[in-house]
């Protein structure tokens, strides 16, 4: 656990200096990242001929931030996991993990603690960017401090297992450049069109939703951020909604598995002598 936090600490460090250093690369990918999220809203929220009308009315608020919100989930878990595919694949190329390889604290350690210290960044600067956006459509988000936070840990968490249990296949295969992309554009698209009205499928199709890494996670923070909590006008907290159990469950299902197959393919690539190779 120590060298956990102490490869955590150099790396918040190398984060901090590399934005301050390159701080206008971090401004304008706020500026551009706004200017993306609205023109989405003009394409996908409002009507053509709102659109034609410069947007001086409002369609619906609460859908826009709504598309807003579940866009930056889909992000997140679009990063997150290709930080353990591209990461790993950019650093088999540049002979960094090899020197991974030889740290006393292992593969395993860096590589959260190197997730953990970016899913902390791209939460502040994507919460800024969803609280813009929404201020500027007219919607409004709720917030309420100790379900938002339990809920972003579970989500981390969540994705963190699955993240590692697909970037255990770089270790073994190289290049999987494309099955990655299909599953990060799943999980994107999940994050983006996850309501609640989805779990009125059939059973086997609603176990199989819950099963997927980041759809309770966005119903769960949408149900938090944007109806408030409410349901029929009357306050129900998310820790006693449905999907919050099976959120807690994945979490821990795919930290644990994610974590195990990680490990068994980090050993066999040892065995074989391909860890370093690319």
């Amino acid at each position: 656990m120590r060298g956990f936090f102490l490869v955590m600490k150099a790396e918040l460090i190398r984060t901090f200096i590399v934005m301050r250093r390159y701080w206008f690369r971090t401004l304008t990918g706020l500026i551009i990242g706004y200017g993306m999220l609205m023109v989405l809203i003009a394409g996908f929220i409002y009507s053509r001929p709102m659109v034609q009308e410069g947007l001086s009315r409002l369609d619906d608020p609460a859908a826009a931030t709504n598309f807003v919100l579940g866009f930056i989930i889909g992000m997140y878990a679009f990063g997150v996991v290709g930080m353990f595919t591209q990461g790993i694949q950019g650093m088999a190329t540049t002979g960094v993990l090899e020197q991974l390889c030889l740290s006393p604290y292992g593969l395993t350690t860096n590589f959260l603690a190197q997730t953990f210290i970016a899913s902390i960044t791209s939460i502040l600067s994507s919460g800024f960017m969803v609280y813009l956006v929404s201020w500027t459509v007219g919607g409004v988000l709720h917030w309420d401090t100790l379900p938002v936070l339990v809920l972003l840990g579970l989500t981390f968490f969540n994705l963190i297992g699955f993240g590692f249990m697909v970037g255990g296949l770089v270790l073994i295969f190289k290049q999987v450049g494309q099955v990655a992309v299909i599953l990060r554009m799943v999980l994107f698209g999940l994050a983006v069109f996850a309501r609640e009205e989805i779990l009125n499928n059939p059973l086997p199709v609603r176990l199989v939703l819950h099963l997927l890494p980041v759809t309770d996670a966005a119903i769960c923070l949408k149900y938090v951020l944007i109806q408030g909590q409410l349901r029929d006008g009357q306050f129900h907290s998310v820790f006693l909604h449905p999907c919050f159990y099976w959120l807690v469950f994945n979490g821990t299902m795919w930290t644990f598995v994610g974590l195990a197959v990680f490990r068994w393919m980090e050993d066999y690539s040892r065995t074989k002598g391909t860890l370093g190779s690319y």
